[in-house]
């Protein structure tokens, strides 16, 4: 019998990596016989660069500037002339200094400029074609600090570069592409996002994600008017497309990343679970399985519109494998989850006192639903 396991991970509790290792060694303890292949995946956000080295690629190592301006560890991966970036490990929520086990917000100042450090590093390796997975970022730069990275020089009224910070948007005057990486007019871009959030307005990245990141209600206004004059400055530069862009549905992923990517990167946006799943080439692994297992921590509504666990699914679904969900826990009912096409969903909060205590000794309940995976 063939398994495969592909969850992404429990946040708080496990990575996609070993949510899969534990769900495999407890199908192992009961059947030793069977031919288990962990292939853990994401969704585009956290874990995406993990998930590209399990799909052979290398993990290149680069120190570069954090969301707070000072140095932070980060990587990125490449096979062949293939590059993936993770956002959250340059510019994410877990690189901002933290304080009592809290990152220490910074919804005005922190800057994507570590994230194009590392598109950079990719392009100086020669890499033609870069995901870049957005999730999890800490920034509301309108990807700023990534273009700046990049060579993108932004002068306010006094010719002098801008502070980092979305808020500092505001003082732009001048856009200057003169300097712009020679290689980014040559290398395909995909942006790797779920949101279909536009630029500005009350749907787009202050309004929608600053205050999770921070931002107090005059804070959004005031980063939501620094979008728009960022918008402005750069159709100045670069002509109209950069104005339409704007209201592109991914714009305002990534408190705008998404927005830099598609009007200056020219990047094709993809969801990020299907990003991720061809990287892997979870279809190779399907064909011919006898089961499937994914999951993540929590299996609910945003799961059912186009997260992991259903990305997984539908792979299933395409080869006629019937598909498992695990989970920390479900908001869903049984009749949702088996409408969707789930053939079990089994939760950790299940055999655990508590919320605490599944998330705390999840990689010994994972083992122990991996015990009764094999009969599924």
């Amino acid at each position: 019998m063939r398994i495969v396991v592909a969850p992404d991970k429990f946040k708080g509790s496990v990575t996609a990596r070993e949510a899969a290792a534990h769900l495999a060694a407890g199908i192992r303890d009961t059947s030793p016989e069977a031919d288990v292949v962990e292939l853990p995946v994401a969704d585009g956000g956290e874990g995406t660069l993990d998930a590209a080295l399990e799909a052979g690629f290398t993990r290149l190592d680069l120190t570069v500037t954090g969301p707070a301006g000072d140095p932070v560890a980060a990587a990125w991966a490449r096979r062949g002339d293939e590059a993936v970036v993770e956002m959250a490990l340059a510019s994410g929520l877990a690189a901002l200094p933290h304080r009592g086990g809290e990152p220490l917000l910074q919804a005005r100042t922190a800057t994507s400029h570590g994230t194009g450090e590392l598109i950079a590093a990719a392009l100086d390796a020669g890499c033609t074609h870069v995901v870049l997975g957005v999730g999890g970022s800490a920034t509301t730069d309108g990807g700023a600090g990534m273009l700046t990275a990049l060579g993108l020089r932004l002068l306010d009224g006094h010719g002098e570069p801008l502070p980092r910070g979305g808020a500092a948007l505001a003082h732009l005057h001048t856009v200057d592409a003169s300097r712009l990486h020679p290689r980014v007019r040559d290398a395909q871009f995909v942006l790797a996002a779920d949101v279909d959030n536009p630029l500005t307005g009350p749907c787009g990245a202050a309004a929608v994600f600053g205050p999770q990141k921070g931002a107090s209600p005059r804070d959004v206004m005031e980063l939501d008017a620094a979008l728009g004059t960022f918008r402005d400055r750069l159709a100045d530069a670069l002509g109209e497309p950069a104005r339409t862009a704007a209201s592109t549905p991914g714009a305002g992923a990534a408190g705008g990343v998404g927005y830099a990517a598609l009007a200056v990167l020219g990047a094709e946006r993809r969801p990020g679970v299907d990003v991720v799943l061809d990287l892997v080439d979870l279809d190779a692994a399907v064909a011919g399985a006898d089961l499937l297992i994914t999951g993540e921590g929590s299996l609910d509504e945003q799961s059912l519109g186009g997260k992991t666990p259903l990305g997984v699914l539908r792979v299933g679904q395409r080869h006629g494998v019937p598909v498992i969900a695990v989970c920390g826990r479900t908001t869903l009912s049984p009749e949702a989850l088996t409408g969707a096409g789930f053939t079990a969903v089994h939760e950790l909060r299940a055999i655990a006192p508590d919320a605490a205590t599944s998330m705390r000794e999840a990689p010994r309940l994972l083992r122990e639903v991996g015990h009764r995976l094999r009969s599924q």
